[in-house]
């Protein structure tokens, strides 16, 4: 019997772990969660939440390059988390802690 994968990050709405980025409350209406592979992540961009940088997006997107998954604190959060991932739509999120989520993905992502 195999050992569960190694959790590196759960912040209760995004989870990490050595295979995979959980998304939780991802789809709409549906509220279901993404599972992207790690292997299918080619990078990722973090930027500092502005005013205009969709902050006040609660659920979707504004610009149809990114989707946000449903997170009511948002508004409060400081860094935005595009990963680099196949498709047109790219999974977009807010870390609640940032740093340590960046940190555990560039471990996970230099395997």
């Amino acid at each position: 019997m195999s050992a569960p994968p190694k959790q590196y990050y759960d912040d209760g709405l995004v989870q990490l772990d050595q295979h995979a980025i959980t998304l939780r409350r991802y789809h709409f209406p549906s509220g279901t969660s993404k599972v992207i592979p790690v292997s299918t992540v080619r990078g990722y961009q973090a930027e500092p939440l502005g005013l205009f940088t969709q902050r006040f997006r609660i659920w979707g997107s504004s610009d149809l390059r990114r989707w946000l998954p449903l997170d009511v604190w948002r508004p409060i959060k400081s860094t935005l988390v595009t990963l680099d991932v196949p498709g047109r739509t790219k999974p977009a999120f807010t870390p609640l802690r940032p740093e340590e989520f960046l940190e555990m993905l560039d471990e996970v992502l230099d395997r």
